[in-house]
């Protein structure tokens, strides 16, 4: 069983989300949250293995409740998926960059969204790597890095940093194997070890920081 925590501010679509997913097979709400704060009380109480979380809200919004649920000192990481009413948002950049699993819009179909919990639930992204180069190269150039615990590359061997390139090039781990002639298990081994040298929760997560560390350019190659 899939345990979820639901976060909006409106108590509408929250009691509407809440009421879709409760009634899926192998989903169960465990609590629901107003704003950011509500919801890192939620993760510490209930720990749920997905957080559904909105963006704009007041007080503690979606991108920072997000950071500190994912910072290494908390109790409980749950993978959080981003629900956003704009599919090209600074919002959604700064939600990826602190280790948001992937991001929805609100107006997607009821049986996506389901699928959509599921499948970052089993620890994959919910992005296509062009879709999350997009919002990179859109936003990077214009935001500010958000404080996290990588600030270069070094610890990486040329192996990772070539694998971590191409991630960031928007490739994804099939068509990776077959541009460095190995296999795709071996892509994900080196794709692993990267993300655990440099701290990272997702996917999306390590496109960010190979253009926020100038490992790539935007708009470049």
């Amino acid at each position: 069983m899939t345990r979820v925590l639901v976060v909006d501010d409106q108590v509408l679509i929250r009691a509407g989300l809440a009421a879709l997913i409760d009634a899926a097979p192998g989903l169960e709400v465990v609590g629901e949250a107003a704003d950011g704060l509500e919801a890192l009380a939620g993760v510490e109480q209930h720990r749920p293995d997905v957080v559904v979380m909105d963006i704009r809200m007041p007080g503690l919004d979606g991108v920072a409740a997000t950071r500190r649920m994912l910072a290494p000192d908390f109790a409980h990481h749950p993978k959080v998926l981003v629900l956003t009413t704009f599919d090209l948002d600074e919002y959604v950049y700064s939600a990826l960059s602190a280790g948001a699993s992937g991001f929805l819009l609100k107006e997607t179909p009821p049986q996506r969204l389901l699928a959509a919990i599921e499948t970052v639930a089993q620890g994959d992204t919910l992005l296509t790597p062009s879709v999350t180069r997009r919002l990179v190269e859109a936003f990077a150039p214009r935001l500010a890095a958000p404080e996290g615990p990588f600030t270069d590359l070094e610890s990486l061997t040329g192996r990772e940093n070539e694998v971590l390139r191409l991630v960031a090039r928007g490739m994804s781990n099939a068509e990776i194997a077959c541009h460095l002639h190995v296999s795709e298990a071996t892509v994900k081994t080196h794709l692993n070890r990267t993300m655990g040298k440099l701290g990272l929760a997702s996917r999306a997560q390590a496109v960010v920081v190979a253009y926020e560390t100038g490992l790539v350019t935007p708009g470049v190659g």
